[in-house]
C-alpha cells in the first residue's frame, strides 16, 4: 500500500512549483527516475528529475532562469534559497527516445517524443523507469503558495490524497521489483547494456546500495558483455566504483564485479590474488582477505575503504618461499606503486591518490608497546601525516578482521591511540616550530634557499626528540651553529634525523609475522 501523503510530503516545494508551471502551460510533466524509486521506498531523494512533453525551447520560456546547454533535451533549473544560495539543480528533460550506440556510450541520435511511454522505455532498470504525476488540483499556482502549502503541517493533515490525486506510472513492473528487491533491466538486458556499457556497473552499484539482488537474466547479460566496459571513459568507471565503495555493502559489490567478469577489465591487478594462498598466519587467500578487509573496514570514507581493499595488492608479485615458508617481503612498498598506477589509470585526483597510496605504503607500521617512546610516535606522525593516523589505525583494524582474528583492536593499537592523543599537540612539522624562515633570515646572515630549509629540518628533528627544546632562543643558537655547516652535510644530517629509524624494527615484524 503506497502512503501517498508521505510521498507528497517528501516532494520539495520547488518540484511542485515546476510541475505546476508546466501543467498550467498545457504540458504533461512527471517526476521520473531514481527519485520515484526512493519515494516508493520512503527515502528522501538526493536528486530530482522531471520529464515533460514540452520541448527544451518551451521549457526555457515556461520556467525562468533555466539553461539548455546540451543535445539531449535536458534543461537545468537551478534552485536558490531566499538568500540567493544555490540549494539544488533540477533536470527537466523532454520525452525522448534514442537510436544507435556505435561507441557503446552515447546515442547516435536523439528523438524528441510526445508520449511518456517512449521515454520510460529507454531507461536502464525497472526500478528507475517509473514516473509520478501530481494531479493539477493538488498543484499550487505560485511559489509562495507552494511554500505555504507544502511546508504547512496543518494543511497537510487536512489533505486527503489517493490514487486520484497522485498517479504512479509503472509500465515495466518497477514497483513489483522493489518489493522483490531485484534489479532488472528494462526490456532485453543485452540491448540496454549495448546502449551504455556503464549500466553493467550501475546495476551492481544499485544492488549493493539498495540491498537488492540482480535478476538472473540481467546478470547473465552483464557476464556476456563484460568486455564492453573497456569502451567507457575511465572517469565514469571511477565514479561508479566510488559509489560502490560508499554503499552499505561495498565488499558484496566488488565480489559481484569479480563474479560477473567486470573486475578483470577494471582492476585486473587484484585478480592475481584469486586462489593464491598466504602464509600460516592467514586462513584466507589473498583475494578473499582483501574482500573481507573491505567488508570489515570501520571507516566509511571511500578512500580508507579503497586502501583496505588494495593494501595487499602486491602480494602475488612479492610472494616467495623461503625455508619452506611463504613470505611477502616489502609488499607494502610494491603495493603503493601499483595502487598509484591504478588510481592514475582510473583518473582519480592527485589528492585522493596521495592519501590512499600513503595508507597502503604504511599499513605495516611497526609498534611495540615495550619499545615505544613519545619521540617515535612523533616520527610516525611525521611519516604518515597527522590527518591520516586514525585512517591508518582503521586500516590496521580492517586488515586484522579480514584475517579472521577475533579481536579487532588489541592492546597495542589501543596503546598507540593513547600515545597519539598524548602527543597530539606536540610539534611535528616545521610550521609548528617556535621560529620560522623569516626569523632565521633576520637573525642570521642567510638568504632564502635550500640551506634555510635544511636548517629548519634539523631543528625540527631536535624538537621531535625533545619537545622542551622548542624555544626561540635555543633554536636560534642552534641555527647559528648549523649555519657554519656545509650544505651537503646539513642535508645528510637532516635526513638522518627526521627519517623514521624503524628499519630494524620492520625486520623483526616481518620475521614475526612472515610478511
Amino acid at each position: 500500500m503506497i502512503n501517498w501523503l508521505l510521498i507528497y510530503m517528501l516532494i520539495p516545494y520547488y518540484i511542485i512549483e515546476i510541475l505546476a508551471k508546466l501543467t498550467q502551460s498545457d504540458k504533461e510533466a512527471f517526476i521520473v527516475g531514481g527519485c520515484v524509486r526512493d519515494l516508493l521506498m520512503a527515502s528522501i531523494p538526493k536528486d530530482w528529475d522531471i520529464t515533460t512533453s514540452a520541448r527544451p525551447e518551451e521549457i526555457l520560456k515556461i520556467i525562468p532562469d533555466t539553461r539548455y546547454e546540451n543535445n539531449f533535451g535536458t534543461v537545468l533549473s537551478p534552485v536558490k534559497a531566499v538568500d540567493g544560495q544555490a540549494i539544488a539543480c533540477v533536470e527537466i528533460t523532454t520525452y525522448r527516445s534514442e537510436q544507435g550506440y556505435s561507441d557503446r556510450r552515447h546515442p547516435d541520435k536523439i528523438i524528441f517524443e510526445d508520449e511518456l511511454e517512449k521515454d520510460l522505455a529507454r531507461r536502464d532498470f525497472t526500478v528507475n523507469a517509473m514516473a509520478i504525476k501530481v494531479k493539477s488540483n493538488k498543484l499550487p499556482s505560485s511559489r509562495a503558495q507552494a511554500e505555504g502549502e507544502v511546508k504547512n503541517e496543518k494543511y497537510l493533515e487536512n489533505v486527503e490524497l489517493s490514487e486520484d490525486d497522485i498517479e504512479l506510472i509503472d509500465l515495466f513492473g518497477g514497483k513489483k521489483d522493489i518489493k522483490k528487491k531485484i534489479i532488472r533491466a528494462v526490456g532485453e538486458p543485452t540491448d540496454r547494456f549495448k546502449e551504455d556499457a556503464l549500466r553493467m556497473m550501475r546495476a551492481i552499484r544499485l544492488s549493493c546500495q539498495l540491498g537488492f539482488e540482480l535478476e538472473p537474466k540481467t546478470e547473465r547479460a552483464i557476464t556476456k558483455l563484460a568486455g564492453s566496459i573497456k569502451f567507457i571513459a575511465k572517469e565514469r568507471i571511477k565514479d561508479e566504483l566510488i559509489k560502490i565503495l560508499v554503499s552499505a555493502k561495498p565488499a558484496a559489490g566488488i565480489k559481484a564485479l569479480h563474479n560477473d567478469k567486470l573486475l578483470n577489465y577494471i582492476i585486473p591487478e587484484i585478480e592475481k590474488g584469486v586462489d593464491m594462498e598466504q602464509n600460516r598466519h592467514h586462513i584466507y587467500n589473498i583475494f578473499e582477505h582483501s574482500l573481507l578487509s573491505l567488508k570489515y573496514c570501520p571507516n566509511s570514507d571511500w578512500r580508507v575503504r579503497l586502501a583496505a581493499w588494495l593494501h595487499d595488492i602486491a602480494k602475488p608479485q612479492t610472494r616467495k618461499v623461503i625455508n619452506g615458508q611463504i613470505t611477502f617481503y616489502n609488499h607494502e612498498i610494491a603495493g603503493a606503486k601499483i595502487t598509484a598506477k591504478i588510481m592514475k589509470r582510473l583518473k582519480f585526483s592527485t589528492t585522493d591518490t596521495i592519501r590512499v597510496v600513503n595508507l597502503v605504503k604504511n599499513h605495516m607500521f611497526y609498534y611495540n608497546v615495550d619499545e615505544v617512546t613519545a619521540a617515535s610516535v612523533r616520527r610516525l606522525i611525521v611519516k604518515v601525516g597527522p590527518d591520516n593516523l586514525k585512517d591508518l589505525i582503521d586500516l590496521r583494524v580492517a586488515d586484522r578482521l579480514g584475517s579472521g582474528v577475533p579481536k579487532a583492536k588489541p592492546y597495542k593499537l589501543r596503546h598507540l591511540e593513547y600515545m597519539l592523543k598524548k602527543v597530539q599537540s606536540d610539534v611535528v612539522t616545521v610550521k609548528m616550530l617556535a621560529i620560522n624562515g623569516y626569523d632565521l633570515m633576520t637573525e642570521l646572515p642567510i638568504k632564502p634557499g635550500p640551506k634555510l630549509g635544511a636548517i629548519l629540518d634539523v631543528l625540527l628533528s631536535e624538537v621531535i626528540k625533545d619537545q622542551n627544546l622548542n624555544q626561540k632562543e635555543y633554536l636560534l643558537a642552534k641555527a647559528r651553529q648549523l649555519n657554519e655547516t656545509d650544505l651537503d652535510k646539513l642535508h645528510v644530517k637532516a635526513k638522518a634525523k627526521i627519517k623514521d629509524k624503524n628499519i630494524e624494527k620492520d625486520g623483526k615484524l616481518k620475521k614475526e609475522f612472515w610478511v
